[in-house]
């Protein structure tokens, strides 16, 4: 008898959480390369809560769509951090409402106690920074999957 597979499995939407740093390094990868429009950032400093809604790959199912030769998709999902004391950016035009931003990574800088930066790397040299009062990240997919309107998956010249 077989081990179990992904593919085995039903298939179900993304609903994960990361309170240390080994687990943000997981929601970064399912994260890395998803596209979003500037106007899809929102902070409510008064729930101290930042979001993104974002349009990303579906790393988990590459493997498969490769292997049964069908298409590649993306899924909208809410980044959500909590904790968040304050908000700052380089590089993001937000009075360009046009702007499609891409993400490539989600980092934590710990500071002391259990304080420190949520860094979301973009793209074209931007950032935006979060000042945290203790890690809370999440990640849920919003949508049913779709397919990715580029039909490949993205490249890092692997």
């Amino acid at each position: 008898m077989a081990d179990a597979s992904f593919e085995d499995g039903r298939e179900a939407p993304l609903n994960l959480g990361a309170l240390e740093e080994e687990d943000l390094k997981i929601l970064s990868t399912l994260v890395q390369d998803a596209v979003f429009p500037v106007t899809e950032m929102s902070w409510r400093a008064s729930e101290r809560r930042f979001a993104l809604l974002v349009n990303r790959f579906r790393w988990e199912d590459r493997e498969a769509a490769e292997r049964r030769g069908r298409a590649f998709e993306r899924v909208q999902s809410l980044l959500v951090v909590d904790n968040v004391l304050a908000v700052s950016s380089q590089g993001v035009d937000r009075k360009d409402k046009d702007l499609v931003l891409s993400l490539l990574s989600v980092d934590f800088k710990p500071d002391e106690d259990a304080a420190g930066h949520v860094l979301l790397t973009l793209a074209g040299d931007g950032a935006v920074r979060l000042a945290v009062e203790a890690l809370e990240v999440s990640l849920r997919d919003v949508t049913r999957p779709y397919r990715a309107p580029s039909g490949h998956a993205p490249d890092h010249g692997d």
